[in-house]
């Protein structure tokens, strides 16, 4: 098996084994969703920090409204009485005014808590250090134990509009977000190797041979659009001599012999 040390950039994301004779379309994929999956991880954890802390989702109409303001605009969150934490909840009023306050007590808060560090050290980058390759069962695993804990915390659910829920469900909608950038498409993801594009129409031992103790360091990617690196070079811009005119005044001008 061909090992991976797969990057974003210069930074260190996770380990992958795969036979040489793998089709680097199929790799390409896999890696990708690895990638991903992991970031969905690393999303629900840090909203399910905020759960514990917090309590649930506000309605999106209340989120950062005072309380005054949502006395006299007449809103009410009808999710807060069905979404009670198991034990009964402790008042704890988020101060960005995105989730309502009524956190669950501190056993069931525990319970999130050591899910959502277990589930982190699933996905951590040090298993690079510790030399233990990533699969996609064990990304799966770590989403499950995750569900599992809201599940004993919360056993009503959570609202349709929860950043946890929506996770969970596959509907999170990530544009116009930091987190969204992150996001590779499987469709558009590119391996890249000592300065080569590993192709999707290849095999894996095209590139690094017949030796399945081979380890490399892949860089994965998205896909640039097309043009997108030399299109402003023909930009007007981009041409010195119509740089220089423009600066001197002499733009268009056409020259004619006395």
């Amino acid at each position: 098996m061909v090992l991976l040390h797969v990057k974003r950039g210069d930074e260190s994301q996770f380990l992958l084994q795969a036979p040489g004779s793998t089709e680097l379309e199929e790799l390409t994929v896999q890696v990708a969703q690895v990638y991903n999956a992991r970031l969905k991880v690393q999303r629900i954890c840090s909203e399910m920090e905020e759960l514990a802390e917090h309590g649930i989702f506000l309605p999106p109409n209340m989120q950062g409204l005072t309380d005054d303001q949502v006395e006299e605009l007449k809103l009410k969150d009808e999710w807060a009485e069905r979404c009670v934490p198991s034990g009964g909840s402790v008042f704890k009023k988020d101060d960005i005014g995105r989730r309502n306050g009524q956190a669950p007590n501190e056993k069931m808060k525990q319970v999130l808590k050591k899910t959502i560090e277990e589930a982190k050290a699933i996905i951590s980058k040090k298993q690079v250090e510790a030399s233990v390759c990533v699969t996609m069962e064990m990304v799966k695993d770590a989403l499950d134990q995750l569900r599992g804990a809201v599940m004993i915390v919360y056993p009503m659910g959570l609202p349709p509009y929860d950043p946890i829920r929506m996770e969970f469900e596959n509907k999170e909608d990530l544009s116009g977000t930091q987190a969204g950038l992150s996001v590779i498409k499987e469709s558009e993801a590119q391996l890249w190797w000592a300065a080569k594009e590993l192709r999707r129409t290849k095999k894996l031992s095209d590139y690094v041979g017949k030796n399945e103790k081979t380890k490399i360091i892949v860089k994965i990617q998205q896909k640039l659009e097309e043009n997108d690196d030399d299109s402003c070079l023909n930009s007007p811009w981009a041409d010195n001599t119509a740089l220089k005119r423009h600066f001197h005044g002499v733009k268009d001008i056409k020259w004619r012999p006395r």
